[in-house]
């Protein structure tokens, strides 16, 4: 059994692989000693010593400036982005303030992290695709649903006049809405309360962003956004979603499908209307064999998500039916890679058999990284905590064609899981085809 702890890059929901540079430093907090003066003066110092803890939580290190240079190069703008003005504001936008202090070291790797409460901050580079995608505008008025921490807010609140966001979770709205005043993020107002229903008495929006999936786009939004207004959401199953890009035009939306994705459901109205429920019982990956494209005119594989530096390939040498992936980088460190996750209940399935046909050329590890080229699976408890990463691999070097297998024992607390495949930061190329996950009870 191969554990690892290292964490993902891309998903809004979930930690995984990392592929990432070193931690930055935290800020350090000195206190006067009261034995050594008098206790007025101690007094002074020590409400002066908060206010500067305060500021120095606040503060921008030169390291974690750079940090974000590198992110926004390397993960962001490499990745696709190309909006100068988003580009800037992922920039410019503390992250190391949105995240816990126990995982600030990695507020600038390109993954999600949990904030509490079952919620995640999105990636990096999520966010910025997600508002890239929006298109804002410097007169725009934007609803956002599921504050989080308030970076979705953040990023946007440089973009656009007025963000009104909504976050059902009290606790999670609340600091965020402390932390964004702190912060001076003066044009973002903050509520409690059910996205699913909008805020009407602001109503309309020029642009709506939904940070939660419910399996359908609630009315009460498409009613609230402007005509000619955008949309971006992810709707679909709990475990296999698509981020849509709506138009409303004469009152109807206008679908784009942008690509696969995982977030958190949209709960309240959104999750008691739910229709399709996952079965944890029954586990089984989607679209195994890449045979199934998100659009034929597209490089999607339909089921799978956060694909980077993947393409699908078509030939007579795969190994089942006519495609398979291939993961190619050159650049030693920048994710390439791709996953799915689904309901797995540990109560009833306990062990689980990973397999794949794979074939490599020139893969090199990651020196400085723990991470390396494998397939994984990572288990999640009900509330999502991670439960331990196992893998095939580590795969290396040059090999035609073969066949790995792998059987994993599923933890009794898991509810949940996350199958990756790829480079993760590795170089080289890498092929994958008839990849599954056969359970045993």
């Amino acid at each position: 059994m191969t554990r690892i702890t290292g964490r993902n890059s891309g998903n809004p929901q979930t930690p995984d692989l990392r592929t990432s540079w070193a931690p930055t430093p935290k800020a350090q907090r000195t206190l006067p000693c009261p034995t050594l003066l008098g206790w007025g003066w101690t007094l002074i110092i020590l409400v002066c010593g908060i206010a500067a803890a305060d500021f120095a939580m606040a503060r921008d290190t030169a390291a974690q400036r750079q940090a974000r240079h590198q992110l926004v190069e390397e993960y962001i703008a490499a990745a696709g982005v190309k909006d100068p003005r988003v580009l800037d504001s992922i920039r410019n936008t503390l992250r190391h303030e949105f995240v816990p202090a126990k995982y600030r070291d990695q507020a600038y790797y390109d993954m999600a992290l949990p904030i509490g409460d079952q919620q995640t901050i999105s990636s990096p580079f999520i966010v910025a695709y997600m508002t890239e995608s929006l298109d804002p505008r410097p007169q725009h008025k934007v609803l956002e649903i599921g504050t989080g921490s308030g970076y979705q807010a953040a990023v946007l609140s440089p973009l656009v006049k007025e963000v009104y966001s909504i976050e059902i979770v009290a606790e999670l709205g609340n600091n965020a809405a402390k932390l964004l005043k702190r912060l001076d993020y003066d044009n973002v107002h903050v509520k409690v309360g059910d996205g699913f229903k909008g805020w009407a008495e602001h109503a309309p929006f020029d642009r709506i962003i939904v940070t939660c999936s419910p399996e359908k786009v609630p009315q009460p939004l498409i009613d609230q956004l402007r005509e000619g207004g955008r949309m971006v959401i992810p709707v679909g199953e709990r475990y296999q979603q698509t981020l849509y890009l709506f138009q409303k035009v004469q009152g109807k939306l206008k679908a784009e499908a942008l690509r696969p994705t995982l977030f958190v459901p949209m709960t309240g109205a959104a999750e008691s209307m739910r229709q399709v429920q996952p079965d944890g019982t029954k586990a089984t990956l989607v679209n195994g064999g890449f045979e199934e494209l998100q659009d034929e005119r597209d490089d999607i594989s339909a089921g799978w998500y956060y694909q980077r530096q993947m393409k699908v390939r078509t030939g007579d040498d795969a190994r089942q039916g006519q495609r398979y992936v291939e993961f190619h980088n050159e650049l030693p460190g920048r994710a390439s890679h791709l996953l799915q996750g689904l309901a797995l209940d540990g109560r009833a399935i306990k062990s689980v058999e990973l397999s794949c046909q794979v074939k490599s050329e020139n893969v090199k590890d990651f020196v400085p990284s723990h991470d390396f080229a494998t397939m994984a699976i990572t288990f999640y408890d009900p509330d999502r905590r991670d439960l331990g990463t196992w893998t095939i691999g580590a795969l290396r070097g040059t090999d035609d064609w073969r066949t790995l297998r792998k059987q994993v024992r599923v933890p009794s607390q898991a509810r949940e899981c996350i199958v990756r495949l790829g480079l993760f930061g590795s170089t080289g190329t890498l092929w994958f085809d008839d990849v599954r996950l056969t359970p045993s009870e």
